[in-house]
């Protein structure tokens, strides 16, 4: 499994030592420790085992291999030579699974995520974030960054997958909505936030290991001060949604460059499954929409839900993206509802609206992360050139 914990990341190997220091100078999430460069080590005096080590298990993290990496770092070699070793040698030396033999050897089966041309690297100099205050402004702040009439950039798009009929047509597809959520009814929706960002050292359970949830807020808060993309989440325990939030979040330091923050939404609260997709599978924030505002608006106004038989059993674009997430080695569960569909929205920062809005028609739909990267790019297309000289700082922001 490929966890976003830091500490699950580094495991019992040389950056164990460094996680103090890499928390200190802002290399606190794995998606973008993933992304440091030989310079940036040279910055932090990383040793030629501690830099061996980071790309052996960025290397195990991008494959979901990560249960091996304690023992593929103790053996002492490098991972060029590790690629290099018979089938025979990793199952008998490492208990390495035939197929997870074949997903290690194979280089191009998990490329590494690769900072888009346009966009510059993730700066030495880190950003810093308050994990614990939300962003809240004047009325006056938000009439500069979106007076009341101003026209919005572009008009908003709502993108969904083909979906079949079921029961040989005699049971329609899910409708698609003709015109992105308004932001009118977006305003009005109150969530709960139950996670920060994921720092390591974060603790947010009680004695009890109850989750210490605060009162409800607005969601608007959540996107008034920077782009937002809220990941509307079926259900945390499915497979499905697990794997499509960890390839979503895995993107983190092209979204972090271009100003953007993911957070997700859940329909529901069961606090065991919180804790179990946090950080593992996602180390953004998580509100709790329990009144499912958000997935109405997403749908034109209504609950979409669809049962197992004509959803998944019925429908072969299901079942297909089921095996695409199972083939990914996550695991998952049976807990919770599993009927009412999610999505994808893109808001711009302050009153600009939804300017991407993906509607899940089938169980397991993802929305390409090419669209929602371009969309992205065209939010705050200044902000590109200016990456490395406000090096990501968002202060107290959301």
């Amino acid at each position: 499994m490929a966890s976003f914990s830091v500490d699950d990341f580094v495991g019992n190997g040389a950056l164990q030592e460094l996680v103090p220091l890499l928390t200190q100078e802002g290399w606190e999430d794995v998606p973008t420790l993933k992304m440091m460069s030989a310079d940036d080590m040279d910055a932090l005096n990383f040793s030629q085992k501690q830099r061996g080590a980071l790309e052996l298990r960025a290397y195990l993290h991008d494959r979901m291999l990560m249960q091996y990496a304690d023992k593929l770092e103790a053996s002492g070699k490098a991972l060029s030579e590790l690629l290099t070793s018979s089938p025979t040698t990793l199952s008998a030396e490492f208990g390495m699974k035939r197929g997870h033999v074949a997903r290690f050897v194979d280089r191009a089966s998990a490329c590494a995520i690769i900072m888009p041309p346009n966009l510059a690297p993730v700066p030495v100099a880190r950003r810093r974030h308050s994990s614990s205050s939300l962003s809240t402004l004047s009325s006056k702040e938000e009439e500069t960054l979106m007076p009341a009439g101003t026209p919005t950039a572009f008009k908003g798009v709502v993108a969904a997958a083909s979906a079949p009929p079921r029961l040989c047509g005699l049971v329609p597809p899910p409708p698609v909505p003709e015109d992105v959520a308004p932001l009118s009814i977006l305003e009005k929706i109150c969530v709960q936030r139950l996670t920060p960002e994921y720092r390591p050292g974060v603790e947010l359970w009680d004695g009890l290991g109850e989750l210490k949830a605060p009162p409800p807020m607005k969601a608007s808060d959540i996107w008034m001060s920077r782009p937002t993309i809220i990941f509307c989440i079926r259900r945390p325990g499915c497979v499905m949604c697990r794997a499509e939030a960890h390839q979503l979040y895995s993107r983190k330091p092209i979204f972090d460059a271009m100003g953007v923050q993911l957070v997700a939404v859940l329909n529901e609260l069961i606090d065991a499954e919180v804790k179990s997709f946090w950080p593992r599978f996602w180390g953004g924030m998580i509100f709790v929409d329990k009144d499912r505002d958000f997935f109405k608006a997403m749908a034109g106004g209504r609950l979409v839900k669809e049962s197992f038989v004509t959803g998944f059993l019925c429908n072969p674009v299901s079942r297909a993206n089921f095996k695409r997430a199972k083939a990914s080695g996550i695991h998952n569960n049976l807990n919770g509802g599993h009927l009412v569909k999610g999505g994808v929205l893109v808001v711009r920062k302050g009153r600009g609206g939804v300017a991407y809005q993906f509607v899940e028609r089938n169980f397991g739909d993802w929305a390409p992360l090419e669209e929602v990267i371009e969309v992205c790019s065209k939010l705050e297309p200044k902000r590109h050139s200016m990456v490395r000289e406000v090096s990501l700082d968002h202060g107290d922001t959301i």
